[in-house]
């Protein structure tokens, strides 16, 4: 039986580059990013001369004009009168808040229900079967609106909190308010006593630093902050080396010392110490007028997209997680219950650590998902990216492709982000070959 085979050498002809497999190929690959690089010239052509049509051209200096509006949850000093970019940057801060406490709250609820649906209880499975299906087959926003509602008309307003027995009590010793504005839960503080024995705040100035100079992206970090940090980190790193002290000790005699207390003292004694020097303590919220003041006020905006996103989302989760368990065989149950092993720590030691490498792929997509849907924040009126570049904004600057172009970037660059450690962690739990 004969091939056809191309032939070496030779003198190179044009036609070689269709007819010649060694060629064709890359003659395609180049030809396609050509048409390619031409349809992206020819839009975007096509775009800036609509623009100078109608009396338009493109810039971003919009972004140091007034914004002139105002953002109700913020984690930076801000007024009406800064920039479209600081208030672009509030929104950016609040995106990545629900984003994280999203993701972290999300996770840990999509674990616990994974593994309740393969509980042997009839009753807990079918309760977490019910909670899946009714938060993945209803759209999120329907969530976002619900969650919203709920704290408006079951939470007492703040004027409830007067007399001597109030129609809804605080909780927690008197320092958390629940009311149909928000919540309001103690903040950090830090103080040092002043000559009458009273405390003196820190948390306006004293013990902070400014990060860059230009006044729309001031950032104001507190050193008391960054002491305690460090201290955190110190701590953990040490905790660490005891723990491959451990590893070693156990690999060569067999026997594991007992680490534990040793492992959570350098971690929070350090810490606890630096915090009665630099004076720490809990600011509470107090009613004065008709509303509380003090404290952090989380908004029910933050709370109802914060919750919505996270359950709708750890629905979908619990499915991976379930998914992941059930792909681990029966006989690694079996080995580690014969090695005397209890159900709870055969799951928490043998199941889930070989179930990552099947679920961290998946979840990636979901934290994904969590963070591209709270651009639905602005149903509820929390002002996040979307709400503020893409809402506000735009309306006051008319400059709808460069607001919708930055947005897109800025969502991008968060997704390749979460990705990339995702990713990064992955690889860290793979079966490595030896």
């Amino acid at each position: 039986m004969a091939t056809m085979t191309d032939p070496e050498g030779g003198t190179f002809r044009p036609s070689m580059l269709l007819y010649d497999s060694r060629y064709r190929s890359a003659t395609i690959q180049i030809v396609a990013l050509i048409g390619f690089l031409l349809l992206i010239g020819w839009l975007v052509n096509n775009t800036v001369q609509n623009l100078a049509d109608l009396g338009k051209s493109v810039g971003f200096g919009f972004l140091g004009e007034r914004a002139g509006y105002d953002i109700n949850q913020r984690l930076l000093e801000y007024s009406s009168n800064d920039s479209h970019l600081r208030a672009s940057l509030l929104g950016l801060l609040n995106t990545l808040l629900v984003a994280v406490a999203g993701c972290a709250l999300a996770t840990i609820v999509g674990v616990v229900v994974g593994v309740l649906r393969l509980s042997s209880n009839w009753l807990v499975a079918r309760i977490m079967t019910v909670y899946v299906e009714m938060f993945r087959n209803v759209p999120v926003l329907l969530w976002i609106v619900l969650s919203m509602a709920i704290l408006i008309e079951t939470l007492p307003p703040p004027s409830a909190y007067r007399g001597d027995e109030p129609a809804a009590n605080m909780i927690v010793g008197e320092s958390i308010a629940l009311t149909n504005r928000g919540i309001y839960v103690p903040e950090p503080l830090f103080g040092r006593m002043d000559e009458d024995g009273g405390f003196v705040s820190w948390r306006h100035g004293l013990g902070d630093v400014s990060l860059f100079g230009d006044a729309s992206l001031r950032f104001d970090v507190s050193l008391d902050l960054i002491a305690i940090l460090a201290t955190l980190v110190a701590g953990l790193l040490v905790s660490g080396l005891i723990r491959k002290r451990a590893d070693r000790i156990q690999n060569a005699t067999g026997l594991r010392p007992r680490t534990w207390y040793w492992r959570w003292g350098v971690v929070l004694i350090p810490l606890v110490l630096l915090l009665w020097v630099l004076g720490f303590y809990l600011g509470k919220p107090a009613l004065q007028g008709f509303n509380f003041q003090g404290g952090t006020h989380l908004r029910n905006s933050f709370i109802a997209l914060w919750l919505a996103l996270s359950f709708y989302t750890a629905a979908f989760i619990a499915e991976i997680v379930r998914g992941g368990i059930l792909a681990i065989s029966h006989g690694q149950t079996e080995a580690a219950a014969a090695l005397g092993l209890r159900q709870r720590r055969i799951m928490s030691l043998v199941v889930l650590p070989q179930a990552l490498r099947v679920i961290i792929p998946p979840l990636i997509s979901q934290y994904l998902n969590l963070t591209k849907n709270s651009s639905l924040a602005i149903a509820v009126g929390y002002m996040d990216l979307t709400g503020t570049l893409m809402g506000i904004t735009l309306n006051q600057s008319g400059r709808e492709l460069e607001t919708v172009l930055l947005t897109m970037l800025i969502y991008l660059l968060i997704s390749l982000s979460i990705s990339g450690a995702m990713n990064i962690y992955n690889n860290s739990v793979k079966l490595k070959e030896r």
